[in-house]
């Protein structure tokens, strides 16, 4: 079918201006600045600090190719340059190096109320942005229903949308950017703004604009949505293009790069219990070959490291709780079903790795403590971890959301039955 989007060297820069000292400037100085430029009269030097300006680059040489039809994610850091690229690609700045061609209309939803007029209702706005988007009369009118029932505002169409929750705009808007005739569909992050029925909605929308023919961009600090939509995905550090492939090997490759939270310091909030004799001091999380991730394809195997201080020798039994979103208990490990431990005094480096968990696709915490032989706490500490699982097998297939919270590790067998 050919490229949609094509960026050779692309570049954007900005002038950063930095005050030397900043000082109050009050009505007074700037009529005596006037007065003294009016008479040719300068002011001497040390009476006005001078500026300096630095040349920073958002995006710097970034080159990639993007087929029509494919549905490709971007992500990075905050400030990797995720947003100037769509802004770019949007036509709404120029860069500054290097060129950006596309192929047919671009429809884009990067800010919330971009496009919105606050004074006029649900209704009218449906028309002033689908205009503003390159939508003719008779391709909103022709839309408009479909419009309304999919962003799910009837009840205040003719209300206006300075009356709108975020969540509302977010509905709308995408709504109005989804059903515009376009060859090329953008979002940035704002879909994060909306509820998860909604997100999951937009992301099936967004995947049936995919398979129509259309090119999909989209930004998101997700990587569940990004997993599940994007079949490649673009990888951007300090405005310079990491990586791009698939989406899977991109988002590991974000992982290992990326500062994340990995380790966490145990902190006097989280102490649920205990008597002090055994205290946490780090919990460290990673996949079993130790590279620091704390997101996981569906199966992945997990490992904590806990970072364990002793004032006491004797035997002891260590457990973990999964928890998932709303805060619900799903699994839980208990050191002592299995093997008791003795500890003596001192720093120790205590390893836990699922076996099997199969925990479906959504965000989860982690809880951790000891206990004694005669189960007095000797540490419990909640939320010391936090991890996310992925929307897709170890193999790539998707995850379907008709399959349960948890895949059941089993053994299946047949035979013949007499």
């Amino acid at each position: 079918m050919g490229w949609s989007i094509k960026a050779e060297g692309l570049g954007k820069d900005y002038v950063i201006r930095h005050e030397a000292g900043h000082r109050y400037v009050a009505l007074r100085d700037v009529i005596s600045d006037s007065m003294r430029g009016l008479f040719g009269m300068r002011r001497t030097a040390g009476e006005r600090p001078a500026s300096t300006r630095e040349r920073f680059w958002a995006l710097r040489d970034v080159s990639f190719e993007i087929d029509q039809g494919e549905r490709v994610g971007i992500i990075g850091r905050n400030g990797a340059g995720k947003s100037t690229l769509l802004k770019i690609l949007s036509r709404i700045t120029d860069p500054s190096l290097g060129s950006v061609r596309l192929r047919g209309r671009v429809a884009s939803l990067l800010e919330v109320g971009t496009g919105f007029h606050p004074e006029l209702t649900g209704r009218e706005n449906i028309f002033l942005n689908g205009a503003i988007l390159g939508m003719t009369k008779i391709e909103i009118r022709r839309n408009f229903d479909q419009i309304v029932e999919f962003s799910e505002v009837q009840k205040f169409l003719d209300t206006p949308v300075k009356r709108y929750s975020s969540g509302m705009y977010v509905r709308l808007a995408f709504a109005i950017a989804a059903h515009l005739e376009s060859e090329i569909l953008i979002v940035d992050e704002v879909l994060a703004v909306g509820d998860t029925a909604f997100q999951k909605k937009c992301i099936a929308k967004m995947e049936e604009i995919g398979r129509s023919g259309r090119t999909v961009l989209f930004v998101s600090h997700n990587m569940g949505p990004i997993a599940a939509l994007c079949s490649r995905c673009i990888l951007l550090a300090a405005g310079e293009l990491q990586s791009i492939g698939p989406t899977l090997d991109v988002i590991s490759e974000y992982n290992r790069v990326a500062e994340l939270h990995t380790t966490v310091d145990i902190e006097p909030s989280m102490r649920n219990r205990g008597d002090g004799r055994v205290r946490f001091l780090s919990v460290s999380i990673s996949n079993k070959r130790n590279e620091p991730l704390n997101s996981f394809l569906i199966g992945d195997e997990i490992k904590l490291e806990f970072l364990v201080e002793s004032n006491l020798s004797e035997e002891i039994s260590f457990w973990v709780i999964i928890f998932d979103a709303t805060g619900r208990p799903l699994l839980s490990s208990h050191q002592r079903d299995i093997e008791i431990v003795r500890i003596g005094r001192g720093r120790f480096r205590l390893e836990f790795l699922t076996s099997g968990m199969g925990l479906m696709p959504g965000s989860y915490t982690i809880s951790a403590g000891a206990f004694d032989q005669r189960l007095t706490f000797l540490e419990w500490v909640d939320n010391c971890q936090q991890f996310e699982v992925l929307t897709s097998f170890q193999d790539g297939v998707a995850f379907d959301g008709r399959w349960g919270a948890v895949n059941l590790p089993a053994q299946w067998s047949l035979s013949p039955s007499g």
